[in-house]
């Protein structure tokens, strides 16, 4: 998969740097690691900003801290129009998932640099850190008697008919719910990756296309066809960061006790 995606996506300085430079040992561990590298370019550009909105707080905020405080308060209205006042205590995870996965997306778009989001690896360990998060704030909330009495689906009808059926459909209850809960994730990664890589594929055949088309005259450029699809790109990569983390807000709400008043409060408290 990953020789597919260096033959079709953009090449970005360390894949370039390997193809010149095969025999470098430095080379050859920053391609080995070039997707972990990106990833870690992404989170330390994200704290970069959070230090720079952050160091100097004033009344007045300058333009960089309006935004983010901007940005911050869009996030948990997001999270509180899904899933209520408890949510905003769920807004730092999931808005920290968002911005990571936007910039993941977007960094595709910038020369040189590549979309980790469009490695299957990367998706799939987002999606299996909303996975751990959301089974571990069932057990949290619920209890582990809870958590397996919510797996085994409610409501369940009442009397001696009711409690036969119970004991018949609890089992099977569990497994479809059980399974339900790891293809949760598996949609997540398999949708992202899908998506950008794609996208990464679109923009790396018509940057193919335009240097063909100029082949003849023997120069080292070509027509410029892929900056067309840098704007559907800007425009997927939010779509999908939205979709990603709207899915998750989802799944993590469907595990709450949004059932029992005496539920609710114990989640506020958590």
């Amino acid at each position: 998969m990953e020789s597919e995606q260096e033959s079709l996506a953009p090449p970005n300085i360390i894949s370039v740097l390997h193809h010149y430079f095969p025999e470098s040992g430095i080379v050859e561990v920053l391609h080995h690691f070039e997707i972990p590298l990106f990833s870690a370019v992404a989170v330390l550009g994200l704290v970069l900003l959070a230090r720079i909105a952050s160091r100097n707080p004033t009344l007045v905020p300058g333009k960089t801290q309006n935004a983010v405080e901007a940005m911050v308060d869009g996030l948990d209205q997001f999270v509180v129009g899904v899933m209520g006042p408890v949510g905003r205590k769920f807004t730092p995870f999931i808005g920290t998932l968002f911005l990571y996965i936007l910039t993941m997306n977007l960094m595709g778009i910038i020369p040189g640099m590549m979309s980790p989001t469009s490695s299957i690896n990367t998706t799939i360990a987002l999606a299996g850190s909303v996975f751990f998060y959301v089974q571990y704030t069932g057990l949290r909330c619920l209890g582990v008697l809870g958590y397996f009495d919510h797996l085994a689906g409610t409501p369940r009808p009442k009397g001696m008919a009711g409690y036969l059926i119970c004991l018949i459909s609890i089992p099977f209850n569990l497994v479809i719910h059980i399974s339900g809960e790891f293809t949760k994730p598996l949609s997540l990664s398999v949708r992202l990756f899908g998506n950008i890589f794609g996208e990464d594929v679109l923009i790396g055949q018509m940057l193919t296309l335009g240097v063909v088309a100029l082949s003849f005259l023997h120069i080292p450029v070509g027509i410029p066809l892929q900056f067309p699809f840098y704007l559907l790109a800007i425009l997927t990569s939010v779509i999908q960061a939205v979709v990603f983390s709207l899915l998750s807000v989802i799944y993590l709400f469907l595990m709450l006790p949004h059932h029992e008043e005496h539920r609710h409060s114990r989640v506020e408290g958590h």
